[in-house]
C-alpha cells in the first residue's frame, strides 16, 4: 500500500515541477521582452537560464522514464499482487477444505482407533480362547490316544478270545457251530442238532461236550459278560405243559439248560445271562425247512468288559 502512495506521488511531483518550470520560463520570456534593451547585460543570465532549462528538461525526461518504469513496475506488481491474491484465495480455500478434511480425518482416526482397540481386545480374547482350546485339545488328544489304546486292547482281547474259542471247538463241524466277531463281540452260534432233540430242553451228550470245551476256553476270563440266547423257528411246540406253553418258553428253558452246563464247568454265574427270543429274531424267513433249521439255534454272545472304556467316555 505504501508503494502505491509513492507511485501516485511521483506523477504529482512531476506535474508540479512542470508548472514551476513553465512559470519560470514565462518570467524569463517576459524579462527577455522587457530587457531587450538590456540584452547584452542579460545574455549571461539567459545562458544560465537555458542551462537550467536543459537541466530541467533532462530531469523531466528522466522523471518521465522513471515514471514509465514505475508504471511498468506498478503494473507488474499489480499483476503479481492479483496473482498472489488469487493464490491466497486458493490457498485459503485449500486451508478451509483441509481443516474440514482434518476434522473428518480426526473423526475417522478416532473411529479407526476404536475399531483397532476392539480388534486388539478381540485378538486378546481369541488368543486366550486359543490357549484354552490348545490345552483342551492336548487333553482331548491324550484321551483319544488313551481311548484308542483301550479300543485296540479290546479288539485284541476279542480276537484272542475268538481264536481261543475257535481252537477249543475245532473238532465240531461248521454246520453245527460257528464262531465270529461282530460289533466288538464274539458270537458262538450252536445249531439245534448239536444240542437238542426236537422240542427238547435236554442237552445231548455231544452238545454237553461242546459246551464244556467252550467253558474251559472262557472260564478264566473274568473281564467278559456272557449272554445265552435261545432261538426257535415259527412252528408251534407239539407238547405243552404248565411250564412251557410256546416257543418263547422253549427258547428260555434251552438257554437256562445251557447256562447250567457252563456254570457247572466252571464259568462264573455272575457273568452269565440267560434269555430266550423264541421265533422273533430269525436269521432267515421261516418259509422252508432249510431256513427253519438255521433259525433253530442257540447263540452265546461274549462281550468284553467295557468299564474302562465307559470311564474314559464319561470323563470327556
Amino acid at each position: 500500500m505504501r508503494s502505491f502512495k509513492i507511485i501516485l506521488f511521483i506523477p504529482l511531483l512531476i506535474f508540479s515541477s512542470c508548472i514551476v518550470t513553465k512559470k519560470k520560463y514565462d518570467d524569463v520570456l517576459a524579462q527577455k521582452i522587457k530587457a531587450e534593451g538590456e540584452l547584452a547585460d542579460r545574455t549571461s543570465q539567459l545562458e544560465r537560464a537555458n542551462a537550467s532549462l536543459r537541466a530541467l528538461d533532462s530531469t523531466l525526461t528522466k522523471l518521465k522514464q522513471d515514471t514509465a518504469d514505475l508504471n511498468q513496475s506498478y503494473r507488474a506488481t499489480s499483476q503479481k499482487l492479483d496473482d498472489l491474491n488469487k493464490e491466497y484465495d486458493q490457498l485459503n480455500l485449500y486451508y478451509k477444505n483441509l481443516m474440514n478434511s482434518s476434522g473428518k480425518l480426526n473423526r475417522d482416526m478416532a473411529e479407526q482407533r476404536d475399531q483397532l482397540l476392539a480388534i486388539q481386545q478381540n485378538l486378546e480374547n481369541t488368543r486366550k480362547m486359543n490357549d484354552s482350546l490348545s490345552t483342551s485339545l492336548a487333553e482331548r488328544e491324550r484321551k483319544v490316544k488313551e481311548l484308542e489304546q483301550v479300543l485296540s486292547n479290546k479288539d485284541k482281547a476279542v480276537k484272542d478270545l475268538k481264536d481261543r474259542i475257535t481252537n477249543a471247538l475245532l473238532n465240531f463241524k461248521e454246520n453245527d457251530l460257528t464262531v465270529k466277531v461282530k460289533n466288538g463281540k464274539v458270537y458262538v452260534s450252536l445249531a439245534e442238532q448239536l444240542l437238542f432233540g426236537s422240542g427238547s430242553i435236554e442237552v445231548d451228550s455231544k452238545g454237553v461236550m461242546a459246551l464244556q470245551q467252550l467253558a474251559r476256553a472262557i472260564k478264566d476270563q473274568r473281564d467278559i459278560q456272557i449272554m445265552i440266547e435261545g432261538h426257535t423257528d415259527n412252528v408251534p411246540i407239539s407238547k405243552k405243559s404248565a411250564y412251557m406253553q410256546d416257543n418263547w418258553d422253549l427258547s428260555v428253558m434251552r438257554a437256562t439248560s445251557i447256562t447250567k452246563i457252563l456254570t457247572g464247568a466252571g464259568v462264573s454265574a455272575k457273568q452269565i445271562t440267560a434269555a430266550g427270543k423264541g421265533e422273533f429274531s430269525p436269521l432267515a424267513p421261516n418259509d422252508n425247512a432249510q431256513n427253519k433249521q438255521k433259525n433253530r439255534r442257540t447263540e452265546i454272545i461274549i462281550t468284553p468288559n467295557l468299564d474302562e472304556l465307559f470311564k474314559i467316555l464319561e470323563s470327556n
